[in-house]
């Protein structure tokens, strides 16, 4: 049953404001005082920088492809992954109301977060599938995955099981009080502890161990005699490895901390102030990961350089 949890009981610990001591008060003001201007810093400097990246990015594919009527596979999935941290930095306003939280129904940030958790899942894959395809042009085509030679149907398959495991995020929010008015995260605090079990599993942990993997093929693995050198490799793709080790960095600390907040809502703890900036802080990191995404295309990309 869909109504087996009840999450009721949970609040913000900054909502709760059951202090009692002058130094619990403090505490509460500095932290509040950290995130607020954290989030503006983000605001004034990260969004716009990676925005006109990412437009520039789009106009840039766009044109090569009106120009030569062919885009190449890393482009067209570094094409999606663009589109995919754009979504995301949209849905990223919603932390302009920080140290405070956007005011929504559970229905309203129910589908806030599964946007968000789409394009979480999403641009994750499409990375997954740009190390293979880089992992696939180092090492001779008869070892080669046919099916990574038609990255179009590859994608396809991206869109279809970032969607399923944001449905099943959806589902975990849970399905009552959908027109109750909550404070509304993009990982809705009310959610289920699954919610964040099933995040960490696979917005995380497979796609980590996937990356590794090609990452420790790339290293281990004896390359063909007639294959470049590594270090002309890493030179000539540069932004798929740098993205990756970004990503790989910003989504450790964000499911660490999501970690710690299922754990607070197993023992039916709702945390301190100094738990809830952290998760705070932990959030904005990774939106300013996919505004640096965008950068780091632009920038070491060699159709967008």
């Amino acid at each position: 049953r869909m109504t087996s949890h009840n999450m009721t009981w949970i609040s913000y610990p900054s909502k709760s404001l059951s202090f009692i001591s002058p130094e619990e008060i403090e505490a509460f003001i500095a932290s509040q005082n950290i995130i607020s201007r954290l989030m503006h810093c983000y605001i004034a400097f990260f969004v716009p920088t990676g925005l006109i990246a990412g437009i520039c990015i789009l106009i840039i594919f766009i044109k090569n492809y009106l120009q030569y009527r062919v885009i190449e596979n890393l482009d067209l999935l570094l094409l999606h992954f663009t589109i995919s941290n754009i979504v995301m930095i949209f849905l990223s306003f919603t932390v302009i109301t920080r140290p405070d939280y956007l005011e929504a129904t559970h229905l309203t940030c129910n589908i806030l977060s599964f946007f968000f958790n789409f394009s979480y899942f999403n641009s994750q894959y499409v990375l997954i599938l740009m190390l293979l395809i880089l992992l696939l042009k180092r090492f001779p085509p008869r070892t080669a995955l046919r099916a990574t030679q038609r990255p179009i149907l590859c994608v396809g398959f991206v869109l279809i099981y970032a969607f399923c495991l944001s449905l099943t995020e959806a589902l975990l929010v849970g399905t009552d009080n959908y027109l109750l008015e909550t404070a509304c995260q993009l990982d809705p605090l009310f959610a289920w502890p699954e919610y964040e079990i099933i995040k960490f599993t696979f917005g995380f942990g497979i796609p980590s161990f996937l990356q590794i993997l090609c990452f420790t093929i790339l290293f281990a693995k004896a390359a063909p005699a007639e294959a470049p050198a590594l270090q002309q490799h890493f030179r000539t793709y540069p932004a798929a490895y740098i993205i990756s080790i970004s990503i790989f960095i910003c989504r450790l600390f964000y499911n660490i901390m999501i970690l710690f907040r299922t754990t607070f809502k197993l023992q039916k703890s709702i945390g301190t102030p100094k738990n809830e900036l952290v998760m705070n802080i932990a959030e904005i990191v990774l939106f300013c990961e996919s505004c640096a995404s965008l950068v780091f295309i632009l920038c070491f990309h060699k159709p967008c350089k």
